[in-house]
């Protein structure tokens, strides 16, 4: 009597196979692994704070009329956040929050007096964290040239119109590899997922080896299962590697230890799951191997530099700043932080996965109807 036929033991043995691939291609390491490392070493080491503009935000009651309000929101190096809720008022506990994450370098409170003489003098007080790591200098320096030019202008060589007045507390500290790491995290599953799954189905189509799959026994979705269940192992052990390297070595921040650390999995696994779908769709249009480099580039090299992976969207102008939000990277990058540093649950990054799943939906959808097997 003839065995039966398996399809578990067949998904079983094209992922094994599959996996087995992966290990023998260098690339697959190389972009997965060796360059995020070298990635986060370079820029995790260049101290805390995050690059771009200092982000400041104007207590109530600050005075708004004087010639150093306006020097202050027309300085290049800062970026004014407002906090005011629809009814008009400004929202002082979302202020704080964002203080003590970090979001915010500084509220500030301006004050102008007339001294008995009629000169005036000005007051800028304005109150940090240490969240804000090295912003908080930068700031300062910030300050003191716009003082300092407003009192040339104003006396000459006299220096004794302004006082700045610091107020810095402590606070949970915000190191640069809280920021590099969740975009090295997506760098890595962007490149080493669209390459590896492009490339492998558009191989396997070229060598007639899927049109045989098809012609076999074995389900056609435990083929697609099989090739992408290796690739999705692939990638969580190089997840793992890179957050287990940042947390032993560089101090990343996993707020609240291993739950956050699981919470971290399951976003990547998500964006995995969209991605592989991208791939999938490359690998279908491509005419030649030699096409799929230039879709993926097409593809990844705008997320890389407009999604927040090495430096924050709010340094582009304000026109492309949607633009930069509605990419996929920039949501898995936001989610990663939120759950990494501020202690975010996956329920409280429900817009970040509504999101992802829109483009999920559409990637499929477009999938579904342009893969080949032959």
């Amino acid at each position: 009597m003839a065995e039966r036929f398996s399809q578990r033991r067949a998904l079983w043995a094209i992922t094994k196979a599959s996996f087995r691939a992966i290990f023998r291609n260098i690339s697959s390491l190389i972009f997965s692994v060796i360059f995020p490392i070298v990635f986060i070493m370079i820029f995790g080491s260049f101290g805390q704070g995050v690059p771009g503009r200092n982000k400041i935000a104007f207590a109530p009651g600050t005075d708004t009329s004087s010639e150093l309000y306006d020097s202050i929101i027309s300085n290049p190096l800062i970026k004014v956040v407002s906090y005011k809720t629809s009814k008009g008022k400004i929202d002082t506990l979302k202020m704080k929050e964002d203080l003590e994450k970090g979001k915010l370098d500084a509220k500030v409170d301006l004050k102008q007096y007339v001294d008995s003489a009629g000169q005036p003098h000005f007051i800028i007080h304005y109150t940090s964290t240490t969240a804000s790591g090295s912003s908080i200098a930068a700031l300062k320096q910030t300050f003191d040239n716009l003082s300092f030019k407003m009192e040339r202008k104003m006396a000459g060589t006299k220096f004794n119109h302004f006082q700045i007045i610091p107020n810095i507390y402590e606070v949970r500290p915000y190191h640069n590899i809280d920021f590099i790491l969740p975009g090295q995290l997506g760098f890595s599953v962007l490149f080493s997922t669209l390459f590896g799954i492009a490339f492998t189905f558009f191989s396997l189509r070229e060598t007639l080896v899927l049109k045989r799959f098809y012609a076999s026994p074995v389900n056609r979705i435990n083929i697609l299962i099989g090739i992408g269940a290796s690739r999705l192992f692939f990638q969580l052990v190089s997840i793992i590697v890179l957050i287990a390297f940042g947390y032993f070595f560089l101090d990343f921040t996993l707020l609240n230890g291993f739950v956050t650390f699981l919470e971290l999995v399951a976003m990547s696994i998500y964006i995995l799951f969209i991605l592989m779908g991208v791939g999938l769709i490359f690998s279908s249009v491509a005419k030649t191997d030699t096409s799929i480099p230039l879709l993926i580039n097409l593809f990844s090299f705008p997320q890389i530099l407009l999604s927040g992976t090495f430096f924050p969207i709010d340094v582009f102008p304000k026109w492309m700043q949607p633009f930069c939000e509605a990419l996929p990277l920039t949501q898995f990058n936001n989610a990663i932080r939120k759950i990494s540093f501020e202690g975010a649950h996956l329920t409280d990054c429900w817009k970040e996965i509504g999101l992802l799943g829109i483009w999920a939906v559409i990637t499929y959808f477009v999938a579904v109807r342009v893969f080949k097997w032959e």
